[in-house]
């Protein structure tokens, strides 16, 4: 049996379910002979570790016992009977899993997983990568910081394109579940104003559909895909297409003022817009575009008949245009959003780096 330790950052919904796949999956991961040993959970004020790392660690009632106090919306901290499981708390939470990282990382290999959407742990995984500890992660912020270093597999098929020696010249996809929703309801001649209202009812986008609108979470992606194409650019390089103007920002106008009175005023617009695609033959898609002059993200006009012209819904899709797919592109689509898709993406880039560990030692499933 292949026992391999984990230490997890961020216990919100993607963090939360990756924890119950890892308890659902012991039996299928034992017929692989593979054993995710948690050593550790941490939110942000609070670290939770096993009593020694290097044989013990946090049973799986305890995990389920994360999961709802985490999902009721309670800091860890709150769980109170830790047993014999070392507690640190705010400010030392970060300093602690680093050095858990020093102590792990080149003796046994520790996979460490950040799920938080914090840009606080980028200090720490740099610190971890250089003790030998393998990074797996469901936050895109540390992979798109200036340059010191959802749930489709676009970066395990783009790094086997790149290694077959087979270059990329393009890339287009459409990166946000909630804006491919968007873009795809307002094709059929619904106001913008009133698809965006109905896709935050229906939960598809932030609590504030600026966060979504405003096309960062998409030029973050973006980022990422660029640099594996070796491009040398950071956020500040790129062209990002708001779908609202500055003057509706969430530190000018208040939400609720957005919602009633200015995303009606933004109908016009987009309803011009969509008239002058059909019009060439096209449709709109709120898309990522990466070449070698251009990478930006915003609305661009595809064609009908394209894997992107026939999105429907909350999918992804990412085209690939290399010199083996130079008339007909790899295309990569499926569900582009949830915690669930999410979490079951990064459980499997855990094992996929299972090789990368020691061979088995003795571990006491400490309780």
């Amino acid at each position: 049996m292949k026992n391999i330790p984990l230490l997890l950052m961020g216990c919100g919904g993607v963090g939360r379910q990756l924890l119950q796949h890892i308890v659902s999956c012991r039996s299928l991961h034992a017929k692989q002979g593979v054993h995710l040993r948690v050593v550790g959970v941490c939110d942000s004020k609070c670290l939770v570790v096993a009593p020694d790392v290097f044989t013990a660690e946090l049973d799986d009632s305890f995990l389920l016992e994360v999961c709802r106090v985490k999902s009721n919306g309670s800091p860890l901290l709150t769980l109170g009977n830790f047993g014999a499981c070392q507690v640190f708390t705010s400010p030392d939470v970060l300093l602690k899993v680093t050095d858990i990282g020093g102590l792990l990382g080149k003796s046994t290999g520790l996979a460490f997983v950040d799920c938080s959407a914090s840009a606080e742990t980028i200090g720490v995984l740099n610190r971890v990568v250089d003790f030998g500890c393998c990074v797996v992660l469901a936050n895109k912020k540390p992979l798109t910081v200036s340059m010191v270093g959802a749930g489709l597999p676009a970066i395990a098929s783009l790094n086997r394109i790149i290694s077959s020696g087979d270059p990329v010249y393009r890339i287009i996809g459409s990166l946000s579940g909630t804006l491919g929703y968007v873009m795809s309801e307002v094709e059929d001649g619904k106001p913008f104003s009133q698809v965006v209202s109905a896709a935050k009812s229906l939960g598809y986008t932030e609590p504030d559909p600026r966060d979504d609108l405003g096309g960062m979470d998409v030029a973050r992606k973006a980022l990422i895909l660029a640099r594996l194409l070796g491009r040398r650019i950071n956020l500040d390089d790129m062209k990002i297409e708001s779908l609202y103007p500055e003057e509706m920002g969430p530190d000018v106008m208040p939400l609720e003022d957005f919602l009633a009175n200015g995303l009606p005023l933004l109908d016009k617009n987009i309803e011009d817009r969509i008239k002058q695609a059909s019009a060439n033959g096209n449709v709109l898609r709120y898309v990522c575009l990466i070449d070698d002059t251009r990478c930006e993200v915003g609305i661009q006009e595809v064609p009908k008949d394209s894997a992107l012209g026939r999105l429907r819904g909350s999918d992804n899709v990412l085209e690939i245009y290399s010199r083996c797919y130079e008339k007909q592109p790899l295309v990569i689509q499926g569900a582009g959003a949830g915690n669930d898709t999410t979490a079951a993406g990064v459980l499997a880039d855990i094992l996929d780096i299972q090789d990368l560990f020691p061979q088995p030692s003795v571990v006491h499933r400490g309780h």
